[in-house]
């Protein structure tokens, strides 16, 4: 499919980012702001929401495996005024991301703002792995590699219910409203079609250019970045590299130094986002870049990327591919068995763009034709929205939010102010 010359290229780029994973942030954050990185990528969750005057509370899941997740809740919206709606909404990140990718672009275009600006009681999750994420109560994710055992499936499996468990709990409801981004739908059709338990916890599922067979990807540098983790993960295991592209690594600090500067950040690192996914001139303010840029990427297992160079391999949604050997001793097949889409009969709602590079309208249309119960798949009218736009855009106020915030008044039980 590549050239080994260019798979080796890439193999370089994973060894190189994983050479200061441990490395802990040494310069203090007033020296960063004198050599002009901008305030807010330098700022936590809980730090930005603060200064735009939003009020929030960080909270701790633990999952059924002894994974640690970091939760942040905004009770109320700076613009709402009035009733807190019911059910709570939780707002799940996207791949290599963090809850921080929802308040990035600002309080006119964050979607974790503008969801809370509605009066809803909103939680944005974190997921294993992610800087935010990275603990466990018996092992140790510097020392113990067995921490990094996890794909997009234990994601489904064991955080997605945890998360939803210890909401329902805490604010004492019986449903909550699920609004996730790319692998953050993916997760959530996962734990519908495993753990079919939760469908009467959840009220309805918005998903937004969700993940699920990935073969039409048109993304060239993520299709040869992926497979490169897959073909090269025993490798990459026998020299103890478990972790992807974490904070703090090359890739993310060089990234963050660069598009601090203004000008760089308004060309080279806006023409890197479009080849990652696609151009959309004037969606994403240089400002967002230079802000997302101190979060992102924040980390994940090196075998998570390998999931997805497996499924943008293969013309079907299916559990991770061991090998036939391990495979039989895990499914009881040669093949990895496909998830049972069939089976995730909560309403769910899909919103997509015709321009997206990583999650195509051919993958998502495939998808929506095997969920059995899509209130509906719109597309969004602008013909160049594409997949960052969702997390990034300056327009995700009159492009997505109207539909989101149709469906979620729909399933909210007071819908009067």
């Amino acid at each position: 499919m590549f050239s080994k010359e260019y798979l080796y290229i890439l193999l370089f780029l994973i060894l190189l980012q994983n050479l200061f994973r441990n490395e802990k942030p040494q310069t203090a954050r007033e020296l960063k702001l004198q050599q002009g990185y901008p305030l807010d990528s330098l700022l936590n969750f809980t730090e930005l929401a603060t200064k735009y005057g939003y009020v929030s509370e960080q909270h701790t899941v633990v999952t059924a495996d002894d994974y640690i997740l970091t939760m942040f809740r905004i009770t109320r919206g700076k613009n709402c005024h009035g009733t807190i709606r019911k059910p709570p909404v939780l707002l799940l990140h996207g791949l290599l991301m963090s809850s921080d990718s929802w308040i990035d672009a600002g309080p006119k275009a964050g979607l974790a703002y503008l969801i809370s600006d509605l009066c809803y009681d909103l939680w944005v999750p974190n997921i294993r792995g992610n800087y935010y994420s990275k603990k466990h109560n018996k092992l140790d994710p510097e020392k113990h590699h067995e921490y990094w055992d996890f794909s997009i499936i234990e994601i489904a499996y064991y955080d997605i219910p945890a998360l939803i468990d210890y909401v329902l709990n805490y604010t004492m409801s019986e449903k909550i409203n699920y609004v996730g981004y790319s692998q953050g739908g993916s997760t959530f059709l996962i734990m519908n079609s495993e753990r079919t338990e939760y469908h009467d916890k959840i009220g309805v599922g918005i998903l937004l250019e969700p993940g699920s067979r990935q073969i039409y990807t048109k993304s060239q540098l993520c299709r040869q970045f992926a497979y490169a983790y897959q073909t090269n993960l025993p490798y990459l295991y026998k020299i103890g590299i478990y972790e992807a592209l974490p904070i703090g690594g090359i890739v993310q600090k060089v990234a963050a130094f660069l598009c601090k500067n203004y000008i760089i950040a308004d060309t080279v690192c806006r023409n890197f986002l479009s080849i990652i996914d696609s151009f959309h001139p004037g969606s994403v303010e240089t400002e967002t870049i230079r802000v997302l840029m101190g979060h992102f990427p924040a980390g994940t297992s090196v075998k998570n990327m390998a999931w997805y160079g497996q499924a943008m391999n293969v013309d079907v949604f299916q559990k991770f591919d061991y090998g036939p050997s391990k495979n039989l001793q895990m499914y009881g097949t040669a093949e990895p068995p496909p998830f049972n889409l069939s089976a995730v009969t909560v309403p769910v709602v899909v919103i997509h763009g015709r321009n997206d590079f990583l999650t195509s309208p051919a993958d998502i249309d495939w998808l929506t034709s095997h969920l059995p119960n899509v209130l509906e798949d719109y597309y969004v009218v602008d013909p160049l929205w594409n997949h960052f736009d969702v997390t990034y855009s300056q327009f995700t106020a009159k492009s997505i939010l109207p539909k989101i915030k149709e469906y979620l008044e729909k399933y909210s039980q007071n819908r009067e102010m």
